[in-house]
């Protein structure tokens, strides 16, 4: 039996401002360790603050969040830090690296923050990480310096620094050209099949999208496919 690594409930969200809208309508779902998930549908129809929820960053909803089977419901926001830092990595459309620092100190950061392993073991990691993307020759260079494509890889495996349980992408290929969102999407796929490492990506890439796993697909808030 597989082993679940996220699992949402029952999850309703609306926002309030002059009146009440429903956006996020009865999600339920979940995701097993190893498989790769594409989470599609038009914009606006609620995939981001879906992922926004999941993630963590966004507690105002109604339903049940469990992230390796432990339940996210009246956690600290201190232990929400810290379980986003330690079993969740990040791929964003724009990595977000900082500019003055070297690729290496890029990806050694998470690590550092979750302070499990001491800081020689962390740069060991974070070079490993680097030598299964193919980009540990870039170790010594400031971020400011690289491609779009190149970028895009670090932050990959910045999010793979604290061997997180889950890594939650959103749009990781909408800025970058095909050939770079091929690498990426080969990456991805690379680290499902042969590191069984989960990931659940939201993307606009029908293409993408029908490479991968499964593909959970929205529509005005609702869940209108899986498979």
């Amino acid at each position: 039996m597989m082993e679940t690594i996220l699992e949402a409930r029952h999850i309703n969200k609306s926002f309030i401002n002059a009146m009440s809208i429903q956006v996020l309508t009865d999600i339920s779902f979940e995701v097993s360790k190893g498989e790769f998930v594409a989470v599609t549908g038009k914009s606006g129809c609620g995939k981001s603050t879906l992922l926004y929820i999941l993630s963590t960053m966004d507690t105002d909803y109604e339903g049940e969040l469990y992230i390796d089977r432990q339940s996210m419901k009246g956690q600290t926001e201190a232990a929400l830090a810290h379980i986003r830092n330690e079993k969740i990595g990040f791929v964003f459309q724009f990595h977000y690296l900082l500019h003055e620092f070297s690729v290496l100190k890029n990806v050694m950061l998470p690590g550092l923050k979750l302070n499990r392993y001491k800081a020689g073991e962390v740069e060991h990691r974070a070079m490993e990480r680097l030598k299964m993307l193919d980009i540990d020759k870039l170790a010594l260079k400031k971020a400011n310096q690289l491609s779009g494509g190149e970028k895009q890889r670090v932050a990959i495996a910045r999010a793979l620094i604290n061997d997180p349980h889950i890594i939650m992408g959103d749009e990781p290929t909408g800025n970058l050209d095909k050939r770079n969102s091929e690498i990426v999407f080969d990456i991805f796929k690379q680290l499902a099949e042969e590191h069984h490492q989960t990931l659940l990506i939201v993307t606009h890439d029908p293409g993408f999208a029908q490479r991968t796993h499964r593909i959970i697909a929205m529509e005005d808030g609702r869940i209108v496919q899986d498979q």
